[in-house]
């Protein structure tokens, strides 16, 4: 007989993943599939939980929409792809560490949790700011470019 993990405050859809699907999460991925549809269930969570990835999601969509409308050329529409996709895979990194934190220290207060969770949303901060400094070097001039042109 398997032990269950209670669920944290989540949506219902993810609480039955938890509890149905990954009630033996401590055994290796029966195959390749098995491992994308697991990866996919953390994307998936982080969209539907997490605000900040939400919002990191659509920026860099908008980037890349924005470079592709401005013509580009693929390796700086790929420097822009490149920074974004750091930000997000930042952000799960950041999910995961804060869920881990929450389900070792429960209800009570530790410094060195906030310390661990303050550094995750740290690394996600420093990496959303050079991603803007990216972008925002790379799509500028072109952008201005469009505009005094329209005038």
């Amino acid at each position: 007989m398997s032990q269950k993990i209670s669920p944290s405050p989540t949506p219902t859809s993810f609480q039955t993943l938890v509890s149905d699907e990954r009630e033996l999460s401590w055994k290796v991925a029966s195959n390749l599939f098995i491992s994308f549809k697991y990866a996919w269930a953390g994307i998936s969570y982080s969209f539907q939980t997490q605000r900040n990835f939400r919002i990191h999601i659509s920026v860099c969509a908008m980037a890349i929409a924005l470079s592709v409308f401005l013509h580009l050329q693929a390796v700086e529409i790929a420097v822009i792809g490149i920074t974004s996709g750091l930000v997000l895979a930042l952000e799960l990194l950041n999910t995961a560490i804060e869920s881990l934190v929450d389900l070792t220290v429960k209800q009570t207060y530790h410094e060195l949790a906030k310390i661990a969770k303050d550094c995750a949303a740290g690394a996600v901060l420093i990496s959303a700011l050079v991603a803007v400094l990216v972008a925002g070097i790379l799509l500028l001039p072109p952008l201005v470019k469009l505009i005094i042109s329209a005038l």
